[in-house]
């Protein structure tokens, strides 16, 4: 009897730990542009019960996850989430960098090495320095696993997909169509035929119009809004700004939808001897627009689409792999970006920081110090770049003039903090500091970081463009694991955006990627 009892002990043990070291075969990211915590509670009567609702409540949810770095964008926070690693490390500061030479901004990924696939851009994932989630399973897996990545951006496209991923697709600004980059060699075929029939987004773009999807006394989520009329949106190719609209319209989800449907329906996810990974890049953001506009029913019928379009791709995974043999992965990026315009007459602290006249008399205080030569070369985003070249021909030590252009600046009307390059590098920052540090790359910052203080907007002095109000206020942003035998569970702690990367390849048993430094969340390993 005891030999008996001791048997069948041996035999649940075992089936336990077979339960809980479950492999999924197919991960799926689904990441969310400027997704807000609080818009989910806001909207929550609106929502159905198979989209954020089942995630809510069948899912490992942290209520909070948390970016270590100010002024983040959409390139700074999915290289973060994707390597487990800040952008000091990871080596993506922004979305856009800014080429003095030539005077425009370039995305932090242009590469003109590679030419594109149904665009005109050129890009590649070589300025991201660390591995991806996504390049460690093709290395454990040792090329088998597919893994892939479907964006509107190809900023987004490329970072969530990694160097080793065998592609990346995003919506071509000036077409409409899936692009990609001859970087990744695979294009398969049914991306090809749905770009070139009838159910490419250029052959419907006349049909699709954006109305409300519920009455308009539905959206009553915000008491601000002053009249009772409706809204219609319409998208034409004749328009310049056509596919960039629509990219933040709600219609933009259901793309992504219709080509992952492609992918689930003839990519053979699951299939292999390994797992497979999926990243797709919802929006939910405010409608480009209305970017100076708050609390509409605009953003209301975005989340309440979305809703709908998580449950359609959540129903889709199911049938075809089934949600228990997938790990889905759910969260937002960190931030979320408006541009305000304050009604007449209301005053509120602050003023106009200009960076033009701030690099002119920086300029001739050096001129003041140094001599007569151009020292500085410019500013962008909150950063001022000294014209290094200069200073080396001159012998000059390049700590020194950091140090003293900071203390000139620091005297500006508006200015809460600088820091320097050199201070960064040597080590010299505290806690007060330490976002300028995980916010930028030695290879890319500026000399002087300038951080503003509330209430600031910056001006360029530009007829063409719009002042922009300073705002780095906090979004909360959920996470959420869900499927693959994951317990419903809600943590209340806050977890670091660094750690999601480590977390996701525990679950697949392979190495983190190689910048990360964060363990696996303890939740995951319990499970």
């Amino acid at each position: 009897m005891n030999k008996l009892i001791t048997s069948l002990l041996a035999i649940l043990v075992v089936t336990n730990l077979e339960a809980q070291q479950q492999t999924p075969k197919l991960v799926v990211c689904i990441t969310v542009d400027q997704l807000r915590g609080d818009y989910i509670e806001y909207f929550y009567n609106t929502l159905g019960e198979r989209g954020f609702k089942r995630l809510l409540n069948n899912g490992l949810v942290y209520n909070n996850i948390q970016f270590e770095f100010n002024n983040i964008d959409e390139a700074s926070s999915f290289a973060t989430l994707f390597t487990g690693s800040n952008p000091v490390f990871h080596g993506v500061p922004g979305t856009h960098l800014y080429d003095f030479e030539r005077e425009r901004e370039v995305s932090v990924l242009h590469d003109p090495e590679y030419i594109g696939n149904y665009t005109r851009e050129n890009y590649s994932p070589k300025k991201l320095i660390s591995s991806t989630i996504g390049d460690e399973l093709k290395i454990a897996s040792k090329g088998r696993s597919d893994v892939y990545a479907i964006a509107p951006n190809p900023e987004t496209a490329i970072i969530s997909a990694g160097h080793a991923a065998n592609g990346a697709f995003w919506i071509d600004d000036r077409n409409g169509k899936w692009a990609t980059t001859t970087y990744y060699t695979g294009l398969p075929w049914y991306v090809d035929r749905y770009n070139n029939g009838v159910e490419s987004l250029p052959a419907r773009l006349d049909q699709m119009v954006w109305t409300p999807s519920l009455p308009l006394q539905q959206y009553n989520a915000f008491p601000y809004l002053l009249d009772d009329l409706s809204f219609r949106y319409t998208f034409s190719e004749k328009s310049m700004d056509c596919y960039p609209n629509l990219k933040t319209s709600p219609f933009i989800n259901k793309e992504i939808n219709r080509l992952a449907f492609q992918f689930l329906e003839y990519g053979a996810f699951g299939t292999r001897g390994c797992p497979d990974m999926l990243a797709l890049t919802y929006y939910a953001g405010n409608y480009r627009p209305l970017m100076n506009k708050e609390y509409t029913r605009e953003i209301q019928d975005t989340y309440h689409q979305l809703d709908k379009d998580i449950e359609a791709l959540l129903d889709q995974i199911d049938k075809k792999v089934g949600l228990d043999h997938t790990l889905i992965v759910f969260t937002g990026t960190g931030y979320y970006r408006s541009e305000e315009e304050y009604p007449g007459g209301l005053m509120l602290g602050g003023g106009e920081f200009h960076p033009k006249r701030c690099v002119a008399l920086l300029n001739m205080y050096l001129m003041a110090m140094y001599g007569q030569k151009n020292w500085v070369t410019g500013y962008y985003n909150n950063q001022i770049f000294l014209n290094r070249k200069v200073i080396e021909d001159e012998k000059l030590e390049l700590a020194t003039i950091q140090d003293k252009a900071a203390d000139f600046i620091l005297e500006f009307s508006g200015v809460q903090h600088v820091t320097t390059d050199h201070a960064l590098r040597a080590g010299e920052w505290n806690e007060g500091t330490a976002k300028f540090r995980n916010g930028t790359h030695h290879l890319k910052r500026g000399d002087l970081i300038i951080e503003l203080q509330p209430g600031w907007v910056v001006n360029y002095e530009n007829p063409k463009e719009k002042v922009k109000v300073v705002r780095n206020n906090a979004v909360i942003t959920p996470l959420i694991f869900m499927g693959n035998g994951t317990k419903p569970q809600h943590v209340y702690r806050e977890v670091k955006a660094t750690e999601i990367a480590p977390s996701v390849t525990h679950v697949l048993r392979i190495r983190p990627p190689n910048a990360s430094r964060d363990l696996p969340l303890h939740e995951l390993l319990l499970k």
